[in-house]
Order: C-alpha cells, then structure tokens, then sequence
C-alpha cells in the first residue's frame, strides 16, 4: 500500500485535492470555517466546521460532483506570501485561522496562502499548477473529529480522500482498499464467530468465542510441541504481582507507563503483570542450579495486561489484555550463541510451516543518549550489543540496526513482519539479557565451585496468541488450513428423509478420528446450504446423497474449488488426516 505521506509526488497532489475539497464544501455550505487538511499516509483529510450539519453519505456525493466542476473549470493555484499582520486581518472572521496564525512566533513572518479562483486559504505548500491535476481522486470516508482533538472542545466533521495522477492508479488503489476492508481480521472475526469485543467488558478486551478458541488452542499446541521437542519445560505463573517484584525487575521505573494502576489488597500493592520475566526470574531463584543443570528453558502461554490508549485498541491485534507464547532460557556465556541459534532456527521452521514469507530481521539496540529509557550500565550495555551482534554475523543472518528500539535491559533481535492490511509490526523477538539476573541475584555454581550469574534469552515466537491470529486471519483472508480451522468437515445430507442417517455415521466416524465435524440437515435447499458452508470457508463439504448411501462412498468439494470429488470413507479419512499432519 503506498504512502502517500513519503512520496513527494503524492503529497503535493493530495494537498492540493485536501484545498479542492475544501473549496468544494464552500460552495455547498457557505458557512462553512477550515481548521487543518493535512496529508497522512493513507491520502488527506481536512476538519471543518459547518455548524449543526453532520455529515453523510449523500453530501459525500454531492461535494464529490462539485469537486469534478471545480477540476474540470482548471483554475491555477497560485501561491501569495502575506504577513502576519495582514494575515490576521484577512483571516478575522475566521476563528479557527486565527488560532494559527496567533500561534507564529515572529511578527514579521512570512505566511503563505494559495488561491484557487474563488477559494483562499493558509498553506505552506507546495501545491501543483492547477485544480485540473487533481481530477483523479475519492472521497474515502468521513467522521467526528473534535478541535484540536480535545473532547473539551467543538466536534467538527472530518473528511478522508485520497488523490493520484492517473485514473488507473486511483482505481488500483481502490482495489487495494476494498481487498484490505475484506481481510481486515475484525470483519473476518465477526463473519466466522471467532472473538467478540463488548464495551460492557471493557475496551481491549477480547473474548474468544468457541470457533476462536479451537484456533486459539490449535496454535498453543501447536507451539508447544514444538518446545517440548527443544527441552522447554511449561510452567502457569499468575497474571498480577506484587508492586515490589517489578520494582525489583526494574519496570516499575522504566515501564510503569503501560502498566495498569497499582490496586492495594490485604496491606500488599499489587499490579496487573505487563510481562511474565519477573515471575520467571523467581521461578529460577526457588532452586539451587549447577551449570549442569543449564541451559534451563521455562516457557508459558502467559496473560499478561498492559495499558492502550483507547485509540490504539485494533479488534485482537492490540489489546490491553492478550496472552504471549512466551520463554526465558537461563544459559552460561558459552551457550549464548548455540541457544540464540535454535531460537531463530525455531522462528524460521515456524515461518515455513506456516507458510509466512514477508519479513525481514531488524537488531534492536539501545540509544546511549536516553539516560531515561534505559537501565544505566554501559560496560553491560556493549558487552550485551557486541554479544548479539557476533552471534547474528555468525550465524549469517541478514539484519539492520535499529537506535533506541532495545527493550529497557537488553538488545534484542526483532522479526518484522509485513501483514496484508496496515503496516508492519513485530512478530517474534528474542532479547539478550544481562541485566535482570543480576537484579534478581540469579546464580549457579560453575564447574570451579565459584557462583555465576546466568545470562537470559526472553523469547516469544509468535510474540501474542492473539496479534498472531490477527495476522494470519489477514493474511489468508480466513481461509484457513485444514488443521486450524475451527470446523474441518461440513456434511450436507441430499435428503433428510433417506439420507440423514447415513450423514450421522459419517459425522461420527470422523470426531472418533478426532475430526472437527458439522452436519447441517436443516429443512433448506442444497444451493443454500452449500452457499453458507462456502461462506463460512469450511475447508471440506460433503454430499451425501443415494449413491453414496449405496456404494459407502463420500463425496466432496473443497474450500474454493466446484469440483465433487468421490472416495471411499478410509480413503477420505486418510486423506483428511495426512493434511492435517502436514499442515498444508
């Protein structure tokens, strides 16, 4: 999706259409004041004051025909520098130009307006030549935006659009919009009846329905099989703790912001835990270790709370409460490289499994100048850095560096990833720490009988449970494989009266094979049926009508496909089970 914010083509035009659109809604609603109309990435919008009158569809369409007469009439933009002092008195009745002109510091500074035949208005610019270039555009959506976007103040009507040079990329990008509303996982969710929001709950947090919870539990199996493999032991640690234990970890200083308030119980303060190291730390600490013992590995699929202004709330993805697949391996010096090795190895299986290909490597370092953010240690500090940057140049892995994105205590390796709908995020991290088991006095007796300070890789693979669904709804579009999908097989049954019998031994047939199976024997027409079965992107439908009954056959269509294919019932169980084992 291009961004219209850095490419300088589409800036300068999309600005020049924010003031087309500007003049347009001037000569619907005379009354009309502007206060912003800035571009953004995903095209412009412009805030505007038209009284009492809110905005809807119908005045969407007739200030975008008023647009099209203005492009078509091609009046020249031209561009006048004025003063601040004149600026104010042409801008007088203007209350919402006023604020920014009176917010220029100099008296004599040189303000800027551009005109377009009958409509002026304050901009630094540039703009194109004429409102004939912008002819190739669309008005996307519209909302309440409130003054300066203070609930305290008057809310105004905003209007979003976008605007190209050609018809044909506009109506690319049109495309591209219509395909990312249909991935956008939050309609996906609500289509399949994954996960539900309520405000009544609270903002931020999900409740997965059953069909979202089979995914849920698929992928949480899924991940630790795949650690029990790799010598990881699971373990369930509470979602609060004491005040203390974070003031020990150090987040309680460095992290409180995204923590949720304090709450006092029984004399002890406690707090919602934003992360699961500090209970690790202790879990480590309960027990006497030898460097025979490491490297040890705890891993949990842990609950974990942390605070998300309201605006930043996006369906599963983000969230104030969310559960990450998350592990900490306490290891000597000498295993960090063999260890930091099998997690990215583990990383990368998953991808190809999974079939997940967009992403690249970023090395998250910490900024020396930010004396705040982090823990203040800079022999730890490079030690930790030039630790993690041999291992990644060992190992071959291509990165790029990135200042000031280092967790409080350590580097970290970041694996972003380039989803469908939006722009990229962190998928999977693992985090090279010196700084906490020192904190928590972690130990083991090496093999001189000296005691040492282990060293702690924090890693999640698929980072959140529930930002890892989100994405991969997105990037299938809800099609999902066989072996996650929350109901495997459909059975459509020809006609209840002679079929229907022969439909429930095949649906018991399969859940004896541990088959996610449905039978819909409702009193509606086969089409219909066999629309919603599609509709709810159920990877195999069965029909089950007299020759089937007859010969003991099955047959089928897949997900996508309008051909029916016959088969044996083993041959259909083997079938089934072999691509759910190969997760295809």
């Amino acid at each position: 999706m291009v961004n219209f914010k850095e490419d300088e083509r589409l800036n300068t035009l999309n600005h020049s259409c924010a003031h087309m659109m500007a003049q347009a809604v001037k000569h619907l609603y005379p009354n009309a004041k502007f206060w912003v109309g800035p571009v953004i990435d995903t095209g412009f919008y412009y805030d505007m004051d038209l009284g009492d009158k809110v905005i809807n569809e119908e005045d969407i369409i007739a200030i975008e025909k008023e647009m099209k007469k203005i492009a078509k009439d091609g009046k020249r933009i031209v561009r006048e520098e004025i003063s601040k002092k004149e600026a104010l008195e042409r801008f007088k009745d203007d209350p919402y130009k006023l604020d920014l002109i009176e917010r220029m510091d100099e008296e004599d500074t040189v303000i800027s307006c551009y005109t377009q035949g009958d409509f002026t208005d304050l901009c630094r610019g540039p703009h194109v030549d004429t409102v004939k270039e912008c002819k190739h555009f669309k008005l996307i959506k519209f909302s309440g935006a409130y003054f300066k976007g203070d609930a305290n103040n008057k809310m105004l009507q905003r209007i979003y659009g976008v605007c190209f040079p050609s018809e044909e990329e506009l109506q690319a990008h049109l495309q591209e919009l219509e395909d990312a509303k249909s991935r956008d996982h939050r309609k996906i969710g609500k289509d399949l009846n994954l996960f539900m929001t309520h405000d009544l709950i609270g903002k931020g947090l999900p409740v997965y329905l059953p069909n979202g919870y089979i995914i849920w539990e698929e992928l949480e199996n899924y991940i630790k099989g795949k650690e029990r493999k790799l010598g990881y032991s699971h373990v369930l640690t509470p979602p609060l703790g004491n005040v203390e234990l974070y003031k020990t970890s150090g987040h309680w200083d460095h992290y409180q912001e995204n923590m949720f308030p304090k709450m006092e119980v029984d004399g002890e303060e406690f707090v919602l835990r934003p992360m699961n190291c500090p209970h690790h730390m202790m879990i480590y600490a309960n027990s006497i270790h030898s460097y025979r013992d490491l490297p040890i590995r705890i891993g949990e699929i842990a609950r974990d709370c942390r605070y998300e202004a309201s605006g930043a709330l996006k369906g599963i993805e983000r969230v104030r409460s969310f559960c990450q697949n998350d592990a900490h391996l306490f290891v000597t010096l000498e295993q960090i490289e063999s260890e930091f090795k099998n997690v990215v190895d583990l990383i990368l299986e998953v991808y190809k499994e999974l079939h997940i290909t967009n992403y690249h490597f970023e090395l998250s370092l910490r900024d020396p100048k930010d004396t705040v953010k982090y823990f203040q240690d800079d022999v730890m500090w490079d030690n930790a850095e030039n630790t993690l940057r041999k291992v990644l140049d060992d190992i071959g892995i291509p990165y790029v560096e990135k200042i000031g994105e280092a967790a409080f205590y350590g580097p970290k390796l970041d694996v972003q990833v380039k989803p469908a709908v939006g722009g990229e995020y962190t998928l999977s991290t693992c985090q090279l720490d010196f700084c906490l088991p020192m904190k928590f006095n972690l130990t083991y007796v090496d093999k001189d009988g000296a005691k040492k300070t282990p060293v702690v890789l924090h890693r999640a693979v698929f980072g959140s449970i529930d930002r890892f669904i989100a994405y991969y709804l997105e990037e299938t579009k809800g099609v999902l494989p066989t072996w996650l999908s929350p109901i495997q097989v459909n059975i459509l049954p020809v006609n209840n009266e002679y079929h229907l019998d022969y439909a429930k031994e095949i649906e018991s047939l399969l859940r004896e094979q541990d088959i996610r199976v449905s039978l819909d024997n409702r009193d509606e027409k086969m089409g219909y049926r066999m629309r919603e079965s599609v509709m709810k992107k159920i990877p195999f439908t069965l029909i089950l009508g007299q020759k089937e009954v007859d010969d003991g056959l099955i047959s089928y269509r897949r997900y996508g496909s309008e051909e029916t294919l016959s088969i044996l019932k083993d041959g259909f169980i083997t079938l089934l089970k072999e691509e759910i084992r190969q997760k295809k």
